[in-house]
């Protein structure tokens, strides 16, 4: 299984971050053959984050024909040079997202990553959530918004603020590992994942 995470100037770390421990957790506990890398849209090798936590990346995204991928949010709301916002008007991640789509690739996003997925067409009329700052704008593109932490529309996922993203790498795990991986890896790193998942 491959899980590509897009990053960019901009982007939260642990939007990222988290989702890429528990899911590279995920292949070590559990039985599927695969690998989590950081990618970006243009095979740049390092992005700063919003913290200023300088991140390498592996590749290209979609070079490597993802099963998955995981978008992270970050700079939506305080509208930042760098971050969600300005990748949403620069548009290339978002069209690079709908053709992954439409080859059978699984997009999910954390926090505001969810108006990249909405940016590309995604969530026209399916539940989804952002961060909260977010939610007005995520209905107005089209998504069918939710109160809950994640919301899973089978090849479409998203979670809401930051630590959500969590939640979603652990529903995941449960979702396309099974046989208790979830579980093992949730008692490794002492986190108790939130129940608070809507199945569309």
């Amino acid at each position: 299984m491959e899980i590509e995470i897009p990053c960019y100037d901009g982007f939260d770390e642990l939007d990222a971050i988290g989702p890429y421990e528990v899911l590279a957790n995920g292949f070590k506990d559990g039985d599927r053959d695969g690998r989590v890398r950081m990618v970006t849209r243009d095979g740049r090798e390092e992005v700063t984050a919003s913290h200023g936590l300088r991140v390498g990346a592996d590749g290209r995204l979609g070079d490597s024909d993802p099963d998955l991928v995981v978008v992270p949010g970050g700079g939506w709301a305080d509208r930042s040079p760098a971050g969600t916002r300005a990748e949403y008007d620069d548009g290339r991640i978002p069209a690079r997202l709908a053709d992954l789509h439409s080859a059978g690739t699984t997009i999910a996003s954390v926090c505001t990553g969810g108006m990249l997925v909405a940016k590309a067409g995604l969530f026209d009329g399916v539940k989804a959530v952002t961060h909260a700052s977010a939610l007005d704008d995520l209905a107005a593109d089209g998504a069918d918004v939710q109160d809950a932490r994640v919301v899973d529309a089978g090849d479409l996922l998203s979670a809401g603020g930051v630590t959500a993203g969590l939640d979603l790498a652990f529903h995941l795990l449960d979702r396309e590992f099974g046989d208790g991986v979830a579980e093992r890896v949730a008692e490794r790193m002492e986190y108790e994942p939130s129940g608070d998942i809507l199945v569309a």
